[in-house]
This record gives structure tokens, C-alpha cells and sequence, in this order.
């Protein structure tokens, strides 16, 4: 597995600059949920950190790495291919940078839609790359208190959010957030 700064190095030259950024704050904002939470702090960094490697990559490319690797994409995924950005991340993880873990690659498979049942690593990438610091939209205050409350309601409320914005821009919703979300409701403790 690389080091942290065999991976940063990556992030450095493949990403923008305001992207590396970003993925900085994600890891750090993950690290200090997975000490609220009881989470693994190493694979909360390390899942934090790569989430967005792919992120700035041309929508082919993505495309590419996802069908080379042996993955069928959705409908939604084939007209939005920026949406499995979190898949072809998980891919160069993998295979690139020597991760093996598959509960931080599904962290950062899942980073942008959910899933159902999602583990607490899961959660923490997932609500880390919303609430980080350098994310300015409406309604971010709102959830970043809830995240310091309570992990399960932040990722409902962001689980709305998300399903709000993408419908009052007429775009397709992830079947996996959806489900993402009813799962969460299901099974409310």
C-alpha cells in the first residue's frame, strides 16, 4: 500500500488544486468524526483522503477505468458518468495505490450516493465530503449541527437534500441513495 505521501503526491498531480484541498479538509473532518464516533481513525484518513481521487478526470476516462475493471454502469451512472467517480476512485485505490480494504473502498465507492446498510466508515466519508469545511451551500450549518448530534439523522437530511437538488435541476436520481435513505428510515433506532 502506498504512504500517505506517495498518495498525496498522486492527489497533487492529478487533481486541481481547490479538489486537493478539498480532500484534505474531507480527511481531516473525517478523522475527528471517526474520534466522535468510535470509528477507525487510519482507515477514516486514508478513505478521507482518496475519496475524490478520481474527481477530476474526463467523464470517458471514468467510464473506461469502471468497464475495464468489469463493472456495468446504471442508466443514471451512463448519463451522468461524474456520478461514479466514486467507483473509478475505489478502482485506483485498488489497483494503483495498493489498498486492499475493502471497507475503505466501499467508502469511497460510496461517497457520492449512499447505499443501504452502509457500515460507520461508510457514513463518516460519505458525511465528511458534505459538512467539510470549505463547503458553502444552503443548508450546510443545519447538518453540520446535526453530524455533531447524531450521524444517522445528518445522513438523513442529507440524503433529502441531495434528492431535492438533483430534482429541481431535472436529473436523474441514484437508485442507491434512494434506497440509501429508505433503508435509514426502515431501520431508525
Amino acid at each position: 500500500m502506498w504512504t500517505e505521501n506517495e498518495i498525496m503526491e498522486y492527489l497533487k498531480k492529478n487533481l486541481k488544486q481547490s479538489r486537493f484541498e478539498h480532500s484534505l479538509s474531507v480527511r481531516d473532518t473525517a478523522v475527528r468524526l471517526a474520534e466522535k464516533y468510535n470509528c477507525d481513525v487510519k482507515r477514516a484518513s486514508t478513505a478521507g483522503l482518496v475519496h475524490d481521487c478520481a474527481k477530476n478526470m474526463e467523464a470517458k476516462e471514468i467510464v473506461d477505468i469502471c468497464t475495464e475493471a468489469g463493472y456495468v454502469l446504471n442508466e443514471v451512472e451512463l448519463e451522468n458518468p461524474g456520478i461514479a467517480h466514486g467507483l473509478a476512485g475505489s478502482i485506483i485505490a485498488k489497483n494503483k495505490m495498493g489498498i486492499n480494504d475493502e471497507e475503505i473502498l466501499n467508502a469511497v465507492r460510496f461517497h457520492t450516493t449512499g447505499k443501504k446498510n452502509m457500515t460507520l466508515l461508510e457514513k463518516i466519508i460519505y458525511i465528511a465530503d458534505y459538512v467539510e469545511p470549505l463547503r458553502d451551500f444552503p443548508g450546510v450549518n443545519e447538518l453540520r449541527e446535526a453530524v455533531n448530534n447524531n450521524l444517522d439523522e445528518a445522513m438523513l437530511i442529507s440524503f433529502d437534500q441531495t434528492i431535492k437538488y438533483v430534482i429541481e435541476r431535472g436529473m436523474l436520481i441514484h437508485l442507491d441513495t434512494v434506497e440509501a435513505r429508505n433503508y435509514m428510515i426502515c431501520h431508525k433506532e
